[in-house]
């Protein structure tokens, strides 16, 4: 099955063979991706018809329109055609396996391998899907998955949207507190469950947690358990994964997924959770497909069966937390062969190993290789050499989001995938969201890379920078807003009455027009950088600032792992801006570090943003996705509680508020002293 690849594929970008196709089939041309963008953002009945016939999406009734009233939020998007994602996924099963690739490659840290054949995938998502049935769950039902990035989570996935289950999953990383403000919102009738993992060199147990989950949650009537040979003790369970994923009769061999209406419900995700409950967003089933598709011109993502594409292996590294575990599974949908890996990609804590997915990659022949930026900057800085890891020369394809990637860590990956045998990379940085599960910027192969900033803004997208009086600029950092609605914008929030958070969250500022909370600076050419959370910006003496660029020049030092810049505005007195900073185990913030420092902001920007003060700590507090938590900790410091601002168990690391509790209280104690003097 694991067919040698002898011949590399050509590659051509997918955006190329679209926009032949746009030439051929609709006699549209286009002298450059500027007006290539701007049809897709003017003329969108066109331009979303015409991603459903470039990808071949079929349903067994016509749709009356691509899509009417254009008002956000409410647009209503292909009504009347009917949609399946297990459907989409499953196109591509016979021809795939006939080339001999396989659907799914899984790896984990007991380097334990799956390889798991396209007619296979099909056979055990029937069985799922049938046992689901027979537990209970009908179209529209919740099923919540308590899993990690293992086959069956997908295998889960699947089934579930074959029969119109809505689905959603949490990560075992999670603590049991932040699951249940999840899954209690959306009253799931079953919950899939594992009962342990294997993480960072360790096995833990997670029965108890299940046990919990399940009394917490009222309207579970059934347990699906996967067991694992890491769990303390046993669980009672309406149903075991191993007989709901064995079965292989008539019934598997002629069930076929159904037909689900466009603005079915996919699935829920949920926001980061740093403050109050997490907001339940649900995503329809077709916006989800349509616009999948869409991003994928700019993914260049294909089936691993086609001669384009041919050995096509997606790897991104995610949990089941983070909106990229979607990503990862819509290579799937474009026919590819996903590789998944279950572990700590830092090794462990007792043996931090930056190599280990770099070995992953090397080991599975993967193509498209993508990760969080954090997770590069890392490797960097650890001095990790990617030609030790193993052969790199089917990477093609380098992905990166989560936070900025500074030009830095580009160009050091850009240097070792290719001194580790590739013949050339191509580096796809985006930047978007859970909100609508796509990306507003990205890559684009046939656009020259400038490393540190995104190629382009997505067709589709009608992205745009607003300055403070709500007028589009270029070439300035503005606000990040999108102008048109897009298929995968939300439905709506489960349990949102009025739409009420849903208008707050995305349209409070501009009604009708999307504002995502990023800063953005769209150059002339249409290259694209994000400076981080608009209101996490620093404003010193009129001059506005995203503190990524702040953490490009302090991170850029060999003694600085990471840093935290907050900055809080008094009104009628001076803004006050702490830097914190965490150091290489051996350094010291003294004298010359703290100049260090200082300097090195002097000099990559302005003496402007020197921080007020320089502070030591052991961590910098992050979400589970890894964001930094800048805007909690800047309201903790403007006198909010700790309890308001912050979701301890939506945090990776609760155990480091501690000390910024105490910081924040000492420092308010100082500046009430200060107010009295």
């Amino acid at each position: 099955m694991n067919k040698t690849i002898e011949t590399p594929a050509p590659f051509i970008p997918r955006i190329r063979l679209y926009q032949d196709w746009l030439r051929d089939q609709r006699g549209l041309s286009f002298d450059s991706y500027d007006a290539l963008w701007r049809w897709s953002t003017t003329d969108l009945p066109a331009f979303w018809q015409s991603i459903w016939d470039f990808f071949g999406m079929h349903s067994p009734t016509p749709h009356a329109r691509v899509v009417g009233d254009t008002h956000m939020p409410g647009t209503e998007w292909f009504p009347g055609a009917q949609v399946n994602y297990t459907r989409e996924v499953f196109r591509h099963a016979d021809a795939a396996h006939a080339a001999g690739m396989l659907a799914i490659v899984a790896d984990n840290e007991l380097g334990e391998v799956r390889e798991i054949s396209w007619p296979e995938l099909r056979r055990q998502v029937a069985s799922v899907a049938l046992k689901l049935r027979e537990l209970g769950v009908q179209r529209g039902d919740r099923v919540a998955a308590y899993m990690p990035n293992v086959p069956e989570t997908l295998v889960a996935f699947l089934a579930c949207s074959s029969i119109g289950a809505v689905w959603s999953v949490c990560a075992p990383d999670m603590g049991t507190a932040a699951v249940v403000d999840r899954f209690r919102q959306i009253e799931p009738k079953v919950l899939i469950a594992v009962d342990g993992i294997h993480y960072g060199g360790k096995s833990i147990d997670r029965s108890a947690v299940v046990q919990e989950l399940r009394a917490a949650l009222p309207s579970v009537q059934k347990l699906l358990l996967v067991q694992t040979p890491f769990a303390a003790a046993r669980i009672e369970a309406e149903a075991e994964w191993q007989d709901a994923v064995s079965r292989n009769d008539a019934a598997t061999a002629a069930f076929e997924p159904e037909w689900l209406p466009f603005d079915h419900p996919i699935w829920i995700v949920y926001s980061s959770g740093t403050t109050g409950l997490p907001k339940p967003i649900v995503h329809g089933q077709g916006g989800i497909l349509v616009n999948m598709y869409a991003c994928g011109l700019h993914h260049d993502l294909g089936p691993s069966y086609s001669a384009n594409n041919h050995g096509e292996r997606y790897h991104w590294y995610s949990s089941t937390g983070w909106v990229m575990w979607n990503s990862q599974l819509s290579g799937l949908a474009f026919g590819a062969t996903i590789c998944i890996y279950d572990g700590n990609p830092a090794g462990s804590r007792e043996k931090i190993d930056w190599g280990v997915l770099w070995r992953f990659v090397a080991r599975h022949k993967v193509t498209f290789f993508g990760a969080g930026a954090a997770y590069f900057a890392n490797c960097m800085k650890a001095g990790l050499v990617a030609k030790d890891c193993g052969d790199l020369s089917r990477v093609r394809a380098l992905g990166s989001t989560g936070s900025p990637l500074s030009e830095e860590v580009q160009r050091w990956g850009s240097a070792q995938v290719l001194g580790a045998g590739s013949p050339e990379v191509w580096w796809y940085n985006i930047s978007g969201g859970t909100d609508f599960c796509g990306a507003f910027v990205g890559g684009n192969r046939e656009l020259p890379e400038v490393p540190g900033q995104m190629q382009c803004r997505f067709l589709g997208a009608a992205v745009e920078a607003w300055n403070e009086n709500g007028e589009p600029v270029i070439g300035e950092v503005g606000e990040l807003v999108c102008t048109q609605p897009i298929p995968s914008m939300p439905l709506y929030f489960w349990g949102d009455e009025g739409n009420a958070r849903y208008l707050s969250s995305y349209f409070d500022t501009y009604p009708g027009v999307w504002r995502h909370g990023d800063w953005i600076r769209i150059g002339e050419d249409g290259g694209c950088i994000i400076y981080g959370r608009s209101d996490a910006t620093i404003n010193r003496q009129g001059l506005r600032m995203g503190t990524s660029e702040i953490y490009s020049a302090v991170e850029g030092l060999p003694e600085v792992l990471d840093s935290m810049v907050v900055d809080l505005e008094y009104l009628g007195r001076e803004s006050y801006m702490p830097l914190f900073v965490v150091l290489r185990p051996g350094s010291t913030l003294d004298a010359a570090m703290r100049a260090k420092i200082e300097n090195a902001i002097k000099t990559s920007l302005s003496p402007r943003f020197v921080p007020n003060e320089i502070l030591q700590v052991a961590e910098i507090p992050r979400t589970l996705s890894g964001k930094k938590q800048e805007l909690p900790i800047k309201k903790l410091m403007l006198g909010q509680p700790i309890e308001r601002v912050v979701n301890r168990e939506a945090m990776a690391n609760p155990g480091c508020l501690d000390w910024y509790v105490a910081f924040a209280s000492a420092h308010a104690k100082a500046q009430a002293q200060n107010r009295s003097a």
